[in-house]
């Protein structure tokens, strides 16, 4: 159908890169953690909005200039990179408040919409995912397909799919595990310090990445 194949193989194979540690599952973790699993999934709905933007553009052959352009991809590495560096900086900057963790679930620290375009950018303005589609999807694709957009589309919306089952399953995880743990407001600050280093990090790992 739609000259896609090894459908099985590809969404086993989609499951385990969406389960593999990075960025988004962070970010997800983090807000869950801090602010419990209604941010943390808000925080999933935004990775998987940003999701879409490289379907659609990896569809339209916009993940082609990526490929082929060091500008084009310098440009949006750049801006991915400084977004990661942005949050972290923020995350650092965080501080304890005087009431455990449970006592905050109802008072987020950062509004749902902002905690929604955090996950969205960080996951739209990482250029490593556009590439990422245009590497992977395409193998899943057969050579005479009669509509390779439709049916990278198609693998696109199904990939993002799993990504949003695992995500909304580890911000509800990470936001009992923290209740079970009774994380106090002063731990959740250093996690969210800790990780804020980590994002830090990956923006600067980022930047500093070659196009392969």
């Amino acid at each position: 159908m739609f000259g896609i194949h090894d459908l099985a193989l590809f969404i086993v194979s989609g499951l385990l890169l969406n389960i593999a540690p990075g960025p988004d599952s962070l970010l997800i973790m983090t807000r869950s953690a801090t602010q419990g699993w209604r941010a943390g999934c808000t925080a999933a709905l935004g990775i998987g909005a940003g999701t879409f933007v490289h379907i659609f553009a990896a569809a339209l052959g916009l993940s082609a200039v990526l490929a082929t352009s060091s500008a084009a991809f310098t440009v949006v590495k750049l801006a991915g990179a400084a977004y990661l560096v942005w949050v972290g900086i923020g995350m650092l900057r965080s501080r304890a408040t005087d009431a455990p963790l449970e006592a905050r679930a109802d008072a987020p620290v950062l509004a749902y919409r902002r905690i929604f375009m955090q996950g969205f950018l960080t996951n739209a303005l990482n250029p490593k995912v556009a590439i990422f589609f245009l590497a992977f999807v395409p193998q899943f694709i057969a050579p005479d397909a009669p509509n390779k957009a439709l049916a990278f589309v198609v693998l696109g919306l199904i990939f993002n799919l799993n990504g949003m089952l695992w995500c909304n399953f580890l911000a509800v995880f990470t936001a009992l595990a923290s209740r079970r743990l009774r994380v106090g407001a002063r731990v959740s600050t250093w996690l969210n310090r800790a990780i804020g280093g980590v994002f830090v990090a990956l923006g600067v790992k980022l930047a500093l990445s070659r196009q392969t």
